[in-house]
């Protein structure tokens, strides 16, 4: 008899965004930014690399090419996502009468 299917643990959620603490060198809206845009990118090169073993058969499997793939669309997604509201947070302000 075989073993009963068991839950698969949660999957912790991409940190786009760390925290920046108050004594880093850089720190503010554009180092939060550089970070994010570093992250996504990150995440693109290792989805091409995935890619590019499993077209070459280095051991590579299809599910983990498939799952590196799909994190790296959703992570480039919520990060323009993200740009969206900001991009509209500031047209908001702009548009404010002082």
């Amino acid at each position: 008899m075989s073993s009963p299917i068991t839950s698969l643990p949660p999957l912790a959620s991409p940190d786009l965004i760390a925290p920046v603490s108050p004594g880093a060198t850089g720190s503010g809206f554009g180092s939060v930014l550089a970070g994010a845009i570093d992250r996504v990118e990150l995440s693109q090169t290792a989805a091409s690399q995935s890619v590019g073993k499993f077209l070459t058969g280095e051991g590579e499997e299809l599910h983990e090419t498939a799952l590196a793939v799909q994190r790296a669309e959703l992570e480039f997604e919520l990060f323009m996502q993200v740009r969206n509201k900001v991009v509209t947070a500031y047209q908001e302000i702009m548009r404010m009468q002082v």
